[in-house]
């Protein structure tokens, strides 16, 4: 009797700090615990529950028995088969199962950053290649400038010798008429000269017979 009273406190203080804690409990018994329609031992399962089902709590007795709901059934358990906490091997379980996640999650991340891996390294030799033709097309432009500055060099001597090639060729036709004109005039000149000659040559035919011929008498 003493021992009965005993687990009848026992429960009510379970009861009192689930249903304070918080709505829902977890089935703690490694085997599977019937949910009845009433309190009592009778034929009146409604279904089993195994370790780890949580389920809502409804209310509970001073007799320790807890009404609960699971899914869509509702029923009796006896109170000291219930725990504000997931048993430990249910825990122990979704640790498992988060590790396997997790384990998971980092073989795929480390693919993953193979994958970037050989990705940044397509992508250096892709930019070494890019930088090599940068270089090519800098050096083909500076050579462009350079043969773009050279012809218009070129084109600026060669406006420069065709200037002083008129120039010349003006200088030349102005010598040339100056030499036809020195030459027509020296033409003259000899024409003169020589009539003036022959004037005085004729003159002096005529005049130095006489001067001789008076001479003598």
């Amino acid at each position: 009797m003493m021992m009965k009273f005993k687990y009848s406190i026992l429960g009510l203080l379970l009861i009192g700090s689930l249903v304070g804690a918080q709505s829902f409990v977890y089935i703690t018994d490694q085997v599977d615990i019937p949910m009845r329609a009433d309190k009592t031992f009778d034929d009146n399962i409604i279904r089993s529950l195994s370790s780890g089902s949580k389920l809502a709590i409804l209310q509970a007795t001073e007799d320790g028995w807890t009404q609960v709901k699971f899914e869509d059934s509702t029923g009796w358990i006896i109170s000291r088969y219930l725990s504000n906490n997931p048993p430990a091997r249910v825990q122990l379980e979704k640790l498992r199962q988060t590790d396997n996640a997790n384990k998971l999650l980092i073989n795929k991340l480390a693919k993953r950053k193979t994958e970037l891996e050989a990705d940044v390294q397509a992508l250096k030799v892709e930019n070494t290649k890019l930088s090599i033709q940068t270089s090519k097309s800098k050096s083909e432009k500076q050579h462009i400038e350079q043969v773009y500055k050279d012809a218009l060099k070129l084109e600026h001597s060669n406006e420069k010798l065709t200037t002083e090639s008129l120039q010349l060729k003006t200088e030349i036709e102005l010598l040339k008429s100056n030499n036809t004109a020195t030459e027509e005039s020296s033409s003259r000149n000899w024409f003169i000269t020589g009539g003036l000659v022959l004037f005085f040559g004729i003159l002096i035919g005529f005049t130095l017979p006489n001067f001789v011929n008076r001479r003598r008498y």
